[in-house]
């Protein structure tokens, strides 16, 4: 009983539960767990609060990880197809909607499935700048940019931008560049969702 304890408090178990011991010693822990129930029992309790602990400590993703990722798997694909690369003008607060008419009007640029939270098209990337074409449903959580400036133009619909403690409310036209280590969010004020064309240009 005492080589048992000892075995448990080495140290081993721990190891075991965090996949961090050689074949041997794999062996070794599931041969006394088939042998002694205390050890069986100790492995099963350290999974358990491994688990606990992976929930407490869980981040929830950010909604737009998976459709930029899918629109820039998109965008490969379209270059791996023919498609030329194309250099979207900077947006400034005196761009227009028609600058970028020749993306917006494309067949192939268009919201291509019902909108769950976010839908992106990139029309523009050099190690630089990114340009895409948006669609939200909602709006898009707070963060804060420290190397990029961020910057908006509503196509369809509206939203409000806070940024800091001021509401920029925006409508079809209007441009708006967010100022680098300010907080800010988006949220859709429409029946409709909120096109816009964003940019992400580096600081």
């Amino acid at each position: 009983m005492d080589d048992v304890k000892k075995f448990i408090d080495s140290g081993i178990l721990e190891l075991y539960v965090l996949q961090q011991v050689s074949s041997f010693e794999a062996h070794q822990v599931e041969r006394m767990a088939t042998m002694h129930p205390e050890v069986k029992k100790e492995i099963n309790a350290l999974t358990h609060a491994l688990y606990g602990y992976a929930r407490s400590q869980a981040v929830e993703p950010d909604p737009f990880t998976l459709p930029l990722l899918m629109a820039r798997i998109s965008y490969m694909d379209r270059l791996k197809n023919g498609e030329e690369p194309s250099f979207p003008p900077p947006i400034t607060r005196h761009s227009s909607i028609a600058d970028y008419a020749q993306w917006l009007d494309r067949d192939d640029l268009q919201l291509q499935h019902p909108l769950d939270q976010a839908q992106l098209h990139i029309i523009g990337f050099t190690p630089e700048v990114i340009t895409a074409i948006v669609w939200l449903q909602y709006g898009a959580p707070p963060e804060v940019h420290t190397n990029e400036l961020e910057k908006f133009l509503v196509v369809e619909g509206t939203c409000d931008i806070t940024i800091g403690e001021t509401v920029h409310s925006l409508a079809p036209g209007d441009a708006l560049i967010i100022p680098l280590h300010l907080n800010h969010y988006v949220q859709v004020t429409s029946d409709i969702p909120c096109k816009v064309i964003l940019q992400r240009a580096a600081a």
